[in-house]
């Protein structure tokens, strides 16, 4: 076997030391806006009174509804969008191992070969057969050295792509658990609403049977038996309409946890109690929180895996040397004949010389998309700031309005009472009764709805602030996991290796990795 002479295997080594020695490209730097440390937020400040900080992970447990908690329990293990984005989790590790694989030889190749030739010489003085096996075995390497830091620029890329697919499974899990709140207590003011209208229903109709019973015995005009009618009727309309709320908001409740559509078991309890909410929510909100929402660091990765696309890109102007070797084994079946061995090994080195600037425009393009995701970035901090301002004014917005209807309520509740007494005692028309009973289902509706909505933007708030973005369940629910490994070798990559968020930042690949 041929040996490499001492100056060849220096080359060699110092070829191998110079491996990765430069990263073309830019390094990505964060991004954060200048105007997030000054910005200031009246809103915010007026809902951040609250003696004891409440737990912002889990921040549906202020409400202290234990049916809420078992639907968020059950959204969180059986919702189809959060297990697809787990499973985009492991889509993108599994990327990131093919563009860790460019460290390595990227040729690796062993081959074999077995022919059987059969020769006829016919003719000539003299003729004759001969048939033979031949036989062959090789491995073929190559291996482009990563001098301008193409693979490790691809890295780095793949490693931000995995931090942000993780980053969205938090977004979705934020959305998710928002949502299944803001359902839940809409089927609960859906629940209270058809009772309020039902109760309503009731004290009219018994208006209208007394105005009728005075009619038949000539005690009362026919206006008052059709204006109670009317108003009894009117009333009695919005009761299906409000079953058909309760029906379509409770199925959607169900499909959000992962159940078809029906009656739900964990709805059994607090039928109809919309909770009270008062303006002291939170203790602080700093201005870091935006920055922690998993929307905006997915925006940050997004943008750090395409500044490293860059250095990949360029390093297309530059050569590439890659190491090949071979080495070889041939025999025959044929007598007399000797087998064959063959070594090889050298550099191989490649340039694109004249590219009429597709090279050029390559780097263009992936600068562009760079910096369209860095103003990406920018307005998803803004969006984040407008949402934690809208929904902490709605917040105070709508407590001022829940206050000034429940005195409405009753106020208007008075006002039935008083009106039908002083009807019975005949020192009132019937009109001030209808005006009362109408004025009072109004009212009574429109409190509801003030408190729904109420609870509505504490919700979006904690929402805004990114809270409930952690959660200990596995990416994917073990069923999944189990049909996974049955179908294809997963290796450990269906293990729950999570990044924290803390330490969720833009990198820069390690060249020797």
């Amino acid at each position: 076997m041929p040996h490499f002479s001492s100056r060849s295997l220096a080359l060699l080594l110092a070829a191998l030391g110079l491996n990765g020695c430069v990263q073309l490209g830019p390094d990505f730097t964060p991004q954060k806006p200048g105007w997030l440390d000054q910005w200031n937020s009246p809103a915010l400040q007026q809902a951040s009174l609250q003696k004891t900080q409440p737990n912002t992970l889990q921040w549906w447990t202020i409400f202290n509804d234990p049916a809420l908690d078992r639907l968020i329990a059950e959204a969180d293990a059986h919702n189809p969008s959060l297990q697809i984005a787990g499973l985009r989790v492991l889509e993108a590790r599994a990327a990131l191992g093919i563009a860790q694989s460019g460290l390595y030889p990227q040729v690796q190749q062993a081959t074999a070969d077995s022919i059987y030739l059969d020769r006829n010489q016919s003719g000539g003085t003299f003729p004759r057969d001969s048939s033979a096996w031949q036989y062959g075995a090789g491995f073929n390497l190559g291996w482009e050295l990563d001098f301008w830091g193409r693979f490790s620029r691809a890295i780095e890329a793949s490693d931000a792509t995995y931090l942000a697919t993780q980053a969205n499974y938090e977004d979705v899990l934020v959305l998710l658990r928002a949502q299944v709140a803001d359902s839940y207590f809409a089927l609960r003011t859906a629940e209270a609403r058809l009772a309020i209208a039902r109760e309503n229903a009731e004290l009219q109709k018994r208006s209208y049977e007394i105005t009728e019973r005075l009619f038949n015995s000539g005690n009362s005009a026919e206006l008052d038996l059709q204006q109670a009618k009317t108003q009894y009727l009117g009333t009695l309309s919005t009761v299906p309409e409000l079953e058909a709320l309760v029906l379509r908001t409770r199925n959607a409740l169900a499909v959000l946890i992962g159940q078809p559509p029906g009656k739900l078991q964990q709805l059994a309890v607090n039928e109809g109690l919309i909770p009270l909410v008062d303006a002291a929510v939170l203790q602080d909100v700093p201005t870091s929180l935006l920055l922690r929402r998993p929307d905006v660091r997915a925006a940050e990765l997004l943008a750090a895996a395409q500044s490293a696309r860059i250095g990949v890109a360029e390093t297309e102007f530059y050569p590439s040397l890659t190491l090949l070797g071979s080495i070889g084994w041939s025999a025959t079946t044929l007598d007399g004949a000797s087998d064959n061995r063959d070594l090889a090994a050298g550099p191989s080195l490649t340039w694109n010389l004249f590219d009429h600037g597709r090279i050029s425009n390559n780097v263009r393009v992936q600068d562009a998309r760079l910096q369209q995701l860095i103003e990406a970035y920018r307005d998803s901090v803004r969006q984040a700031a407008r949402e934690a301002d809208d929904a902490a004014t709605g917040l105070i917005k709508s407590l001022e309005r829940e206050r000034i209807l429940r005195e409405a309520s009753i106020s208007a509740k008075r006002s039935t009472s008083l009106a039908s007494a002083q009807y019975r005692e005949g020192y009132s028309d019937f009109q001030r009764v209808l005006d009362a009973q109408r004025a009072l289902f109004l009212q009574q509706d429109a409190y509801l709805l003030a408190r729904s909505n109420a609870v509505s933007n504490l919700i979006a708030l904690y929402r805004s602030l990114g809270g409930g973005w952690h959660n200990d369940l596995p990416l994917i629910d073990p069923a999944t996991r189990d049909q996974m490994l049955q179908r294809s070798d997963w290796g450990n990559l269906l293990d729950d290796v999570r990044t924290p968020a803390t330490n969720r930042l833009p990198v820069k690949a390690s060249q020797n990795d």
